[in-house]
């Protein structure tokens, strides 16, 4: 599914975005997975930008949060992984809670973001998609063919509202 975020969408991003990479640095925070170069900025916008995108998509609204660490989804209760190659697989760690559900997001260059597909972390964990790419740590690379279609899926992704509770049987009213 494709989504074009507006101005206003980037610059809202990029002010997380921005804002994670201050909060990281000013705690002295180090990349756990081995990345060391350069972008750190620029990786938080894209990660910002893609959540954004992926919140429209599932039509809810994106809270763009700072130093939750996981505690959480990126969007509601999903996690995002935002990758810039359109050829780009899902990656998936060891450390992801089974039970989440993880959502592949591609975009490089704004506005255009293509929300591709979604698993779930338990899913995604089969042997065969470790790879160590960049001299980083090993992780699971789920290919796109691989995931759930969001476009189709999209209705079992969105959250449905609390039914009502029913009152206790002493305050219910008997009408005849």
């Amino acid at each position: 599914m494709i989504v074009t975020l507006s101005e206003e969408d980037i610059e809202r991003a990029s002010d997380v975005g921005r804002l994670r990479q201050s909060e990281s640095e000013r705690k002295g925070l180090k990349d756990k997975h081995g990345f060391s170069g350069p972008g750190g900025q620029g990786l938080h916008i894209r990660g910002a930008c893609g959540e954004l995108a992926a919140a429209k998509a599932l039509g809810i609204e994106w809270q763009g949060s700072v130093n939750t660490f996981k505690r959480g989804g990126d969007v509601g209760k999903f996690q995002v992984r935002t990758r810039s190659k359109r050829w780009y697989d899902l990656l998936v760690r060891d450390g992801d809670a089974d039970g989440d559900i993880f959502i592949l997001v591609l975009g490089h260059d704004h506005p255009i973001y293509d929300v591709v597909g979604w698993i779930f972390a338990r899913d995604a964990k089969k042997s065969y998609w470790v790879k160590g790419h960049g001299g980083r740590d090993p992780a699971y690379f789920v290919p796109q063919s691989s995931l759930n279609r969001f476009r189709a899926d999209l209705e079992a992704l969105k959250p449905r509202p609390e039914p009502e509770p029913e009152p206790p049987a002493e305050e219910q009213m008997t009408l005849f």
